[in-house]
């Protein structure tokens, strides 16, 4: 029903400003995570965040088939994050044109279910043009999947040092 979009650098604070969001909301809220765990310090930043949602939350750890999660789930849904989720497709030898497809089949999903989702990715466009294939790659199918999420969306937030700033 309703789809807030929430973007911004690493460490710019918006998994917090989305925590707060989908807190906002009320009622039962699942948190899809599609971060992987492939190493030890990001086995780390998992259990971290994991300790930092609140108790009454629900979990679903889901890296590659997302859109039947969030189909599965009633309430508000945080989804965190899209970044990794276009990464660990494209680790899965997922083609690009199958990757956008899946967008599409999410945010189709976002839009028809009864709740509110929060989706949260990172904005990688910023920086220097990326000096090897895989990284200019994904750097622009991410950028692709957050435009046409941030186009679906009802709210869109870029969050730069712990400041949001609403989207027009």
């Amino acid at each position: 029903m309703t789809l807030i979009f929430v973007t911004g650098g690493a460490r710019s604070g918006k998994s917090s400003f989305a925590e707060a969001r989908a807190a906002q909301v009320g009622g039962p809220v699942t948190y899809v995570a599609t971060a992987q765990a492939f190493d030890d310090e990001m086995r780390d930043r998992i259990g971290r965040h994991r300790a930092d949602r609140p108790a009454g939350w629900v979990t679903r750890e889901e890296p590659l088939h997302v859109p039947a999660v969030v189909r599965e789930v009633q309430g508000t849904v945080l989804l965190d994050c899209l970044s990794l989720w276009v990464s660990n497709l494209m680790l899965a030898d997922w083609t690009d044109d199958a990757v956008l497809a899946a967008a599409d089949d999410l945010l189709r999903t976002a839009r028809d279910r009864g709740g509110v989702t929060v989706m949260v990715t990172n904005e990688v466009g910023f920086g220097i043009v990326p000096d090897n294939a895989l990284a200019r790659r994904f750097r622009d199918l991410l950028g692709w999947v957050n435009q046409r999420a941030a186009a679906a969306s009802d709210e869109a937030w870029l969050i730069v040092s712990g400041r949001p700033l609403r989207l027009p």
